[in-house]
């Protein structure tokens, strides 16, 4: 890739960027602009999948919102994340978790990770 390229990627990355893997549970801190307003509103959800490199990375969150399954993709290092929260860690043996799209209740948890 083009030096140029590289050194613009590089100075939008964020420096403190928390450790967060496929299965966790998260609260994402997303702005939201309303008009001349400015706002932060949380989603929290599971972590499907994780993908990209570097300023490209994005992240893939899905939540059950009255009965429908909602997800989300966010970019890593964009400036509308605030912060990524993790709640609880997943124990999960797969990189991408689609299966849980077709699951609802208690057959879409993902089991806790304990240390």
């Amino acid at each position: 890739m083009n030096e140029i390229i590289k050194n613009i990627e590089a100075e939008q990355l964020k420096e403190n960027v928390s450790a967060f893997r496929v299965g966790d549970t998260v609260k994402v801190y997303g702005k939201i602009k309303e008009g001349n307003r400015e706002r932060i509103q949380v989603f929290e959800g599971t972590v499907l999948k994780k993908q990209g490199g570097s300023s490209r990375a994005t992240f893939t969150v899905r939540k059950i919102s009255n009965g429908v399954g909602v997800e989300k993709t966010w970019p890593l290092h964009s400036p509308n994340v605030e912060k990524v929260e993790v709640v609880r860690r997943g124990k999960v043996r797969r990189a991408k978790l689609n299966y849980l799209r077709k699951r609802v209740g208690k057959a879409a948890k993902v089991k806790e990770l304990v240390k």
